[in-house]
């Protein structure tokens, strides 16, 4: 399989991708905690059927020490025991902001409450940002049907 834009060779690409890059490293270090930020990353991209980042995230989350367990239950978290009520008002964030359009009143009050009990004010605008970078990047290589599993740890970075 074969992208149908080579997002990599692209020069009007690598400087749109520069600048989202730039974006994510402002949320990568911030003080939203590692962890969540690839659960993050992993629902949202499973959610949006991104082969390609679904690949990156899992494998960079078992790079870093995350457990075979807990990546292979981030699609079923609501009746997984081995997530902490932060992680799931994260994923629970994450899914809601990831299928805005399919909730006629986008977020709800309650899933926003949730979020804000776990993460200050800092860790909630990394948290909104790294949910909508995800969606950009995962409508991205849907969108260029970007194959997946080749990815190498660090491989970007």
């Amino acid at each position: 399989m074969e992208a149908r834009l080579n997002l990599f060779g692209s020069p009007l690409a690598a400087k749109v991708l520069k600048h989202i890059n730039s974006a994510g490293r402002v949320v990568a270090d911030s003080s939203l905690p590692a962890a969540t930020q690839e659960l993050v990353k992993i629902r949202a991209s499973q959610i949006n059927g991104c082969g390609f980042c679904t690949d990156m995230h899992t494998k960079d989350a078992t790079h870093a020490g995350e457990t075979s367990t807990r990546l292979n239950l981030v699609a079923a978290w609501r009746e997984a025991k081995v997530f902490t009520d932060a992680e799931r008002a994260a994923l629970e964030l994450t899914e809601q902001g990831t299928r805005i359009a399919d909730a006629a009143g986008g977020v709800t009050d309650e899933a926003w409450a949730n979020a804000a009990k776990h993460y200050d004010e800092t860790q909630l605008a990394a948290l909104v940002s790294l949910i909508a970078l995800i969606n950009v990047y995962n409508r991205v290589n849907v969108i260029v049907q970007q194959p997946a599993g080749d990815y190498q740890p660090g491989q970007f970075g």
